[in-house]
């Protein structure tokens, strides 16, 4: 079975100040180390880049050359892939995010459509908001 993260996940393993630093870096490592299909959507590579080189989210931030090296470790390993849209997205992004979206619905809504796009239906993430996607198997890893 495939599975996915969510950019917390990822920002946790890089953020030795966090708690969950060491639970997230051995699901990360595990996740890394296969043989199970692995996909790394390009919003949450790019959330994951945005969020841990910026001085006023994290107490130490990375260094870019060294948030860049470890998207490129993980997109290295044979079994992970990085999609992203592909023809025929607008109506999948429609049909997660409803009528209204906005704020934060917007990005979640964006990983949920690529995940059904993509065939993806486990995403590990603290992000109790994707449970509102039907088809959507979110797991609090750390729970």
């Amino acid at each position: 079975m495939s599975a996915t993260v969510d950019a917390n996940v990822l920002i946790y393993a890089s953020n030795t100040a966090d708690p969950l630093h060491d639970p997230a870096v051995k699901l990360v490592r595990r996740l890394a180390g296969g043989p199970e299909l692995v996909y790394l959507f390009w919003p949450t590579l790019m959330g994951y880049l945005r969020i841990v080189t910026h001085p006023a989210i994290l107490p130490r931030p990375l260094a870019p050359r060294d948030a860049m090296r470890n998207v490129e470790a993980l997109l290295d390993r044979p079994h992970v892939r990085a999609p992203g849209e592909a023809d025929g997205f607008w109506p999948i992004f429609r049909a997660a995010a409803g009528d209204r979206p906005r704020g934060n619905d917007v990005p979640d809504a964006h990983l949920a459509a690529l995940m059904r796009q993509h065939g993806v239906r486990l995403i590990y993430t603290r992000d109790r908001g994707f449970r509102r996607f039907d088809g959507i198997d979110a797991r609090d890893p750390f729970a």
